[in-house]
């Protein structure tokens, strides 16, 4: 990509060492250094203020700026010449100047967030006394409490008359489905990277998306600050990971803007930052395209998104791709097999700064939202009432994991929760599938049981805990908070037969820890059929392992690694192919200590029981035969009366011995479900969650 920078200071630009491309000769024409990205002030500064900021002129932006002068000329020729022109083409297409169209993406804990935070702040959006919270973008309550991002969203900031819409995305391998969906919306990304990590494995998977999508993409190495930070590393590391996923030339002369998500700064050097994130923003402006649209056409627009509000009922949320929708407007919405139904669009939205704002008109190449349409589905298309057709629909990769969802059937069942019929359950689990489309539902082989398939076990506990708050329907959500109850049986990998040969879900696990535990992680990792293939120096005293391995084989490893690390180690998975069986795993060592009968929990009894194993119960807590109440020290269960009291009599000769009692485990869901196994289940309900033997297997030997 061919790109002059001009400068109000001198400043040092990274560029890959030419050898390392796969084609030198293609990047620069006739191999010429003086044809490369040069540095100078030849051009002139952009920056209206005495700052290191930059003016970047970017490849992309010449090819819309060609793209834009072909259709002026166009517009210039005759009647006759436009008749012609037309008839040998389906539409003339033109570019919106005034508007850019992105997605942020990165892997978790890399600062997306906090980046996005610092460009609304600087973009004016609130007031200067208002007090905002910190990542505002995460505003679910269980994104908040998690610290992680879990849906996308959109907002708007406006930079020298340009409207940049700015669409925030999960970093989580598990919700890559909500950047799969969001990508056919924007022309381009901000690639955030780590700048002491470097690229991690939820970023190849986001890269290997957009490069798919043909985006442009602009570097940000975030947290710059960092005392260990080595921006050399991660941009060698980052252009190497381009050139694995077989990028373009152009591709791979990507921009690369250096910034501190948290002190609001960039530059183009990571050690001359400007005061704010001015050159991130010319970045955006000079390397993202315009939108490339199709003004005159038939009205289209693919929904990608959708929400609820008790006033307004469903919204539908995506890109206008061509003509122009109105307010009041009679449409059709089109499904992927050319089945239509008619609508009317009863309001309109735009996104500005941090809100929605109603207008009467969007123009093709902004995203809106969209009102009047109560039955619309993410992937169907809003579409012009006589002339319109359909887009493609969206697609995402398929799942690998699934658990089974079945009503409760244990003697403490209706005590705690509202909705425990399957009626119920299965209406909320359908309805889901309309909002997530990375996740399957399936009915079970009995009428109380239903498969739930998604991309990993945090994608499904996320679903039981409190996903999509006041999202899409007000009524019913499937979390503990509102009164549901049901049973959730262990995860499955789903597997694959192609040509009589059974496959299996694969998954680059990257594990960071300590020089010391490094023994027993690798160990651990070796007896999950994991295969090493690369090994580096971390910082700080780290070691960086990768390896292949199946998904059954992860299935329960965070626990076991955090014991063996002693809670040091950090674990990266993403997915990345399908292959054959790799044999037998045993991720559960020791066994679990049952309770024995009905009743409540004594400190008599658990004094006795704790020699046994490690408890979860604590004194006073009412169990049922058959609940999972502890871990056994050795393999197979163990059946406990931990209900047992203390004979009374009259005999008084023994002296009275002082109870002390272990601190009992508090294992939360995601602990759970990485705990039971095949014969096991998980009973969830609204202030509870409990762990116990299924019924309808067979029990294992005491």
């Amino acid at each position: 990509m061919e790109m002059a920078i001009g400068f109000c200071s001198p400043v040092k630009l990274f560029i890959p060492p030419i050898q390392t491309r796969r084609n030198p000769n293609k990047v620069f024409p006739n191999n010429s250094l003086s044809a490369r990205p040069t540095v100078g002030t030849d051009r002139g500064s952009l920056c209206s203020r005495p700052s290191p900021c930059v003016g970047v002129r970017c490849s992309v932006s010449s090819a819309a700026e060609a793209a834009a002068a072909a259709a002026t000329d166009a517009e210039s020729v005759s009647d006759c010449d436009q008749v012609s022109l037309k008839a040998g083409r389906k539409a003339q297409l033109r570019t919106r100047r005034d508007v850019r169209n992105i997605a942020i993406v990165a892997h978790v804990d890399h600062g997306k967030t906090t980046l996005v935070d610092a460009m609304l702040r600087q973009a004016k959006v609130f007031r200067d006394n208002q007090f905002v919270q910190e990542r505002i973008m995460d505003s679910n309550d269980l994104e908040r409490e998690r610290g992680i991002t879990i849906l996308s969203k959109n907002t708007s900031i406006f930079y020298k008359d340009t409207k940049i819409n700015i669409i925030d995305t999960p970093g989580h391998s598990d919700f890559g489905g909500e950047v799969e969906r969001v990508l056919n919306m924007v022309e381009g990304v901000l690639l955030v990277v780590d700048s002491v990590e470097g690229p991690m494995p939820q970023t190849r998977f986001v890269l290997k998306k957009a490069l798919e999508f043909g985006h442009a993409v602009v570097v940000v190495v975030n947290k710059i600050d960092r005392p260990p930070a080595r921006p050399e590393f991660v941009i060698n590391s980052t252009f190497e990971l381009f050139i694995e996923l077989n990028a373009t030339d152009e591709q791979c002369d990507f921009q690369v803007i250096y910034a501190s998500g948290i002190k609001g700064k960039a530059g183009l050097s990571p050690d001359n930052l400007a005061d704010d994130l001015g050159p991130l923003f010319e970045a955006i402006i000079r390397c993202i395209p315009e939108p490339t649209i199709d003004k005159d056409g038939a009205m289209q627009m693919l929904v990608t998104s959708t929400e609820y509000e008790e006033h307004k009922g469903r919204i539908a949320i995506g890109r206008l791709h061509a003509g122009v929708l109105q307010k009041g407007m009679e449409v059709k919405v089109c499904t992927s097999d050319d089945s239509c139904r008619f609508a009317k669009i009863s309001e309109l939205f735009v996104y500005e700064s941090f809100s929605r704002v109603a207008v009467d008109t969007v123009e093709a190449g902004d995203i809106c939202a969209v009102c009047g349409i109560s039955d619309v589905l993410i992937g169907e298309t809003i579409a012009d009432k006589n002339l319109g057709k359909p887009l493609p629909t969206i697609k995402v990769e398929e799942p690998t994991v699934k658990m089974a969802f079945s009503i409760n059937t244990s003697p403490f069942v209706g005590r705690e929760g509202k909705y425990v019929t399957s009626r119920n359950l299965r209406d909320r689990l359908y309805r889901e599938v309309e909002r997530n489309l990375a996740m399957k539902i399936e009915d079970g082989e009995t009428a109380d049981t239903f498969i739930v398939s998604g991309r990993g076990t945090l994608h499904i506990t996320i679903l039981i805990e409190n996903i999509y708050p006041q999202r899409i329907y007000p009524l019913i959500f499937l979390r503990r908070r509102e009164g549901y109850e049901f049973m959730v049986g262990p995860p499955k990998v789903i597997n694959k037969r192609v040509n009589d040969k059974l496959l299996e879900p694969f998954e680059i696990a990257t594990v960071e820890v300590p020089e010391e535990h490094m023994g027993s992680v690798v160990e651990l990792l070796g007896r999950r059929r994991g295969q090493m293939f690369d090994m580096q120096a971390g910082s700080e005293g780290t070691s960086i392992v990768k390896y292949k391995m199946p998904t059954r084989g992860l299935l329960g490893l965070r626990n076991a690694i955090l014991t063996a690390s002693r809670g040091t180690a950090v674990l990266n998975t993403v997915f990345d192919s399908y292959e054959p069986w790799a044999g037998d795993i045993s991720t559960r060592d020791l066994g679990s200590l049952v309770a024995f009968e009905n009743g409540t929990t004594t400190s008599y009894a658990l004094f006795n029981s704790q020699d046994r194993g490690q408890m979860f119960v604590s004194p006073g807590v009412e169990v049922y035969k058959g609940q999972i109440v502890g871990i056994h020290q050795r393999p197979g269960d163990l059946s406990l009366n931990v209900c047992k009291k203390k004979a009374a009599t009259n005999v008084r000769s023994n002296k009275e011995q002082t109870v002390v009692l272990d601190t009992p485990l508090d294992y939360s869901l995601d602990d759970c479900i990485e705990y039971i196994q095949e014969d096991e289940l998980l009973e969830v309900t609204p202030s509870s969650i409990r762990m116990c033997k299924n019924p309808k297997t067979t029990k294992k030997g005491r």
